[in-house]
């Protein structure tokens, strides 16, 4: 399988899109289920192991507030596993 290559990419929506987003997903965490997203283009399969945190920074008078899921693919396979890097 080909290696993907390495995105950092911000996505803005609307509040009523991102709503529905964050819902799906916390649906899908508190059911024990893998989510699936589209982000520019590429589709996301987030496996329910999947570690989840909360990350706040503050820098030159803006805060930022991440809500995180991070898991590991398998190349081999192109599985998704939880844990993460």
């Amino acid at each position: 399988m080909p290696k993907r290559p390495e995105r950092d990419i911000e996505k803005r929506y609307p509040r009523k899109e991102f709503v529905a987003k964050l819902r799906r997903l916390a649906d899908a965490i508190e059911a024990g289920e893998a989510f699936s997203i589209q982000v520019a283009g590429e589709r996301l399969r987030i496996p329910a192991d999947a570690l989840f945190n909360i990350e706040h920074e503050r820098e030159g008078g803006v805060d930022e507030l991440e809500f995180q899921l991070r898991w590991k693919r398998n190349p081999a396979s192109g599985r998704t596993t939880g844990g993460g890097a």
